[in-house]
């Protein structure tokens, strides 16, 4: 469905994007995680055809961007921020965005109750999209992306800023859609969502750093992980400093204490502990989260 390679993209001295590759097979739901100005969004638009690469091999239904005209229907974009119209109602929202595309009053009726249904906004299709809650403007967006019913769906961090139930319901639909054929590309900055994709590709500083299932990519994590329950809760930096410790941080009720795999680091680690006066309730070897994993990648310098 998406197929790039060698991906290259500045915008005057900032290298946005950087020799990236990525390929994103027929049916999959792939998931692209990275911090802030990593380079999703470019690297989105840029397999939209509404940003053009420097250098690079980029591939979208068979097609180079710049000539997805005459497959543009089969293919649904969801930016980033809301850009629909506020003033407009949800049905008139749908049927600007469809009349852009040619389709006749009379499919986009039948085509819009049925997406309607499926996001359960059927109830709001004449509530102006400025009185909408966060989560259901989102919703609004995904079925003005789904009305020409695309094979393939890019989706710019659809659910970001949305509350966690709303969160939930909108990956309920997306299972379904996946369900029914549907490929998606969806880039997101929570991990909890990131455990829902088939794969994952992290992007950090422009560079795909790492590819591949959940469970592969835990499978793959290099250090061990040791969770660590103490009497403080503010001594990061000191707890990061000791002998064996590659990095630290709360998680949660806890501390996370990432270390080279080596069978005394428990035991060095915990007599360090001792010897700046940390008061050990715990200290255990646990296993990697997505979370853990985008914190190590997102850690790693990238040459």
């Amino acid at each position: 469905m998406i197929r790039i390679k060698g991906l290259s993209k500045s915008f005057g001295r900032i290298e946005a994007l950087k020799d990236v590759s990525l390929e994103v097979k027929e049916g999959e739901i792939v998931g692209l995680v990275g911090p802030d100005g990593a380079g999703k969004t470019t690297l989105m638009r840029v397999a939209c055809g509404l940003l053009t690469p420097d250098r690079g091999e980029v591939l979208v239904l068979g097609c180079r961007p710049d000539r997805l005209e005459g497959v543009r229907d089969k293919m649904g974009y969801m930016p980033q921020r809301f850009s629909l119209y506020g003033d407009l109602t949800v049905m008139e929202n749908i049927n600007f965005f469809a009349a852009m595309y040619g389709l006749d009053k009379g499919l986009i009726r039948q085509r819009a109750d049925e997406i309607l249904e499926l996001t359960n906004l059927l109830p709001y299709k004449d509530r102006l999209a400025d009185n909408l809650s966060g989560g259901m403007k989102q919703k609004l967006a995904l079925t003005c992306a789904l009305v020409t019913r695309p094979d393939l769906l890019v989706l710019d961090e659809p659910t970001y800023g949305v509350d966690p139930e709303s969160r939930k319901e909108f990956w309920k639909i997306l299972y379904r859609l996946n369900r029914e054929g549907k490929t998606i590309l969806v880039s997101t900055p929570y991990m909890d969502e990131a455990e829902l994709c088939v794969r994952v590709a992290f992007i950090d500083r422009g560079r795909i750093t790492s590819v591949g299932s959940p469970g592969q990519l835990k499978e793959d994590f290099p250090y061990c992980l040791l969770e660590l329950k103490a009497a403080v809760r503010d001594e990061v930096e000191k707890i990061a400093s000791l002998p064996g410790v590659v990095d630290a941080y709360f998680y949660g009720d806890k501390f996370h204490l990432v270390t080279e795999k080596d069978k005394s680091s428990k035991d060095v680690i915990k007599k360090g502990l001792q010897e700046i006066n940390i008061e050990v309730i715990s200290l255990e070897e646990t296993a990697p989260s997505m979370e853990d994993i985008f914190v190590a990648l997102a850690g790693k310098e990238v040459s």
